[in-house]
């Protein structure tokens, strides 16, 4: 029998479906390793393993394997997207307003600095970061601080499909605000499909597809609309002229990487990211005209007309 669930985790919308006879089991423990991750990685929870590595920038602190796990990668996709992808861009976050839990914050602003007062503040990115697998610690240089936001729920999304597989589960998606990954047996012959954005349907077998979009995720500061994804060149809301990129590829962590350096770095650096990485896309540029790069065309069915 399939089970389903919907509730809020990590500041998104959680969307967990579970085919076979271990469902249930695997969506309790697909809620559980949820928790655990939202209390590790978050940057609003004091006493989270981010919030004690941010404050002791400037002295090395020993991680846990997972949480080790997720810096590491979110300095790699640093490296890998030219720093397009920044972690270290949550001070300039705080700047523009994003201070709280986005719950606690929309629509009408946190308590950022005047927004003429952002601008010409770089992120510092990712080079002087010191990693010691050994010792699982990680060094941050003084007034350097990370969000894993832009890395944290694809990587939690791929955790959780695995852990609902091995639980007992025959097929599993995870949902986590947009970031979607699939695996084991689809309910439909079609696969599992995954309606993206409202513009695209599209079928997969395994896999992830990844929504990152300046349209969410707005709110104001004296009077200007701001949203969340920084283009780290200027600590400033990215205009790069892309409303929404969706990218599919082989984990939510990848995608979640590669869409967000897209939408920053706008439609000719970001189609060649996405080439670069192997992966297909749909870009949505302001003017709303769509564009599908890397064959993305391969994975769409027809979109249903509602009458």
């Amino acid at each position: 029998m399939p089970a389903e669930r919907r509730l809020r985790a990590m500041g998104s919308e959680l969307h967990l479906l579970a085919e076979g006879a271990g469902a249930e089991r695997s969506i309790r423990a697909a809620i559980a390793e949820i928790d655990e991750l939202e209390q590790r990685w978050s940057r609003f929870r004091p006493g989270s393993e981010l919030c004690r590595l941010n404050a002791a920038s400037g002295s090395a602190i020993e991680l846990s394997e997972v949480t080790f796990d997720a810096v590491c990668r979110a300095v790699q996709a640093w490296r890998d997207t030219y720093g397009y992808f920044d972690p270290t861009v949550l001070p300039a976050l705080e700047r523009a307003g994003y201070d709280r839990s986005f719950d606690q914050l929309a629509p009408s602003g946190g308590a950022g600095d005047d927004p003429g007062t952002v601008a010409g503040l770089p992120s510092p990115g990712c080079a002087g970061i010191v990693l010691d697998a050994a010792s699982r610690t990680v060094l941050l240089p003084p007034g350097v601080r990370l969000d894993l936001g832009g890395i944290g729920k694809g990587l939690a999304a791929d955790r959780v499909v695995e852990l609902m597989l091995d639980a007992g589960a025959e097929g599993a998606l995870v949902n986590i605000g947009g970031d979607v990954r699939v695996g084991g047996v689809a309910p439909s012959p079609e696969g599992w499909l995954i309606d993206v954005d409202d513009r695209a349907l599209v079928s997969l077998s395994a896999g992830a597809v990844v929504t990152s979009s300046v349209a969410r995720r707005r709110w104001l500061v004296r009077g200007r609309s701001f949203h969340h994804l920084i283009d780290p060149a200027t600590g400033l809301p990215a205009e790069s002229g892309l409303m929404t990129v969706a990218v599919l590829g082989a984990s939510a962590a990848s995608a979640e990487v590669v869409a967000k350096a897209s939408l920053i770095a706008g439609e000719r650096v970001g189609s060649s990211l996405i080439a670069e990485h192997g992966m297909a896309a749909l870009l949505v540029g302001s003017d709303g005209i769509s564009r599908r790069v890397g064959g993305f065309e391969a994975f769409e069915l027809p979109v249903p007309v509602v009458r």
